[in-house]
């Protein structure tokens, strides 16, 4: 059968920022959800039939692939089962996706799930930038080399400078992206698509009082009275003279 003949099942966590509601859950408890809500969401689907699942993770320790493992039998899924996690960068999540269609497109399996999980908030700093580092790398004469480590806001602004998109393009780019996200959100557009999460949040003002069980059901970066003239006062947030702002950065 072809793979373009084949059911497909779309479901998403949410995208928080730094001090939202998901501060202090943890990846594989996101990816749970996730995984338990796709079964969930394919009832006549024995779990047993289910071939692999990939994983997109870059932060976590020993690539996500233990905790991963955990949160995927956890879920519900079958100890036959394979699971692997995938590290590449941004796209971690986008590859996995790739990597079980062409396994399905070429016959190897027939079901199976790409996904992927993250916490910046958990796992960023020293995991996302090496702080050590062979010397003969850190000190290597091949540019490109070196600059594996550069931050990603940097290499937006080069990125920028390198094509010539003003900051009034980026601005009026991201204040577009935040109305749509906005009406989007509002009209419920992709609510079918949306797992409703239930976690703890603890309060960073009383930090003895135990957690607070929440439920987490939209994204909450997202800026619902944006404007271009309010991305246009937002300060440089990576160089003093540069053209990205944090905002744009969730666009």
């Amino acid at each position: 059968m072809a793979l373009s003949e084949r059911a497909v099942t779309k479901k998403k966590d949410h995208c928080l920022i730094l001090s939202g509601a998901f501060k202090d859950a943890y990846p594989e408890e996101l990816l749970s959800a996730l995984l338990k809500a796709t079964l969930a969401a394919n009832p006549n689907l024995d779990p047993a039939k289910i071939d692999d699942v990939a994983v997109g993770s870059v932060l976590q320790g020993l690539g996500g692939a233990k905790a991963g493992r955990m949160a995927q039998l956890h879920a519900g899924f079958h100890p036959t089962t394979s699971f692997c996690t995938v590290n590449r960068q941004c796209s971690s999540g986008l590859a996995t996706i790739t990597m079980v269609a062409n396994s399905i497109a070429t016959g190897a399996i027939d079901v199976a799930v790409g996904a992927g999980m993250e916490s910046m908030t958990r796992n960023y700093g020293s995991k996302a930038i090496p702080t050590v580092r062979w010397p003969e790398l850190r000190d290597s004469d091949n540019r490109d080399a070196r600059d594996c480590i550069m931050p990603m806001g940097m290499t937006s602004e080069n990125v920028a400078k390198r094509y010539g998109i003003s900051r009034d393009d980026q601005d009026a780019f991201a204040a577009n992206c935040h109305v749509k996200a906005s009406k989007a959100q509002k009209d419920g557009s992709f609510d079918d698509e949306i797992v409703p999460v239930t976690t703890t949040w603890l309060d960073p003002g009383a930090p003895e009082q135990p957690g607070k069980v929440i439920k987490v059901d939209r994204d909450d970066g997202i800026r619902h009275n944006a404007s271009l003239e309010g991305m246009r006062k937002l300060k440089p947030a990576f160089k003093e003279d540069g053209s990205l702002t944090v905002q744009r950065q969730l666009c």
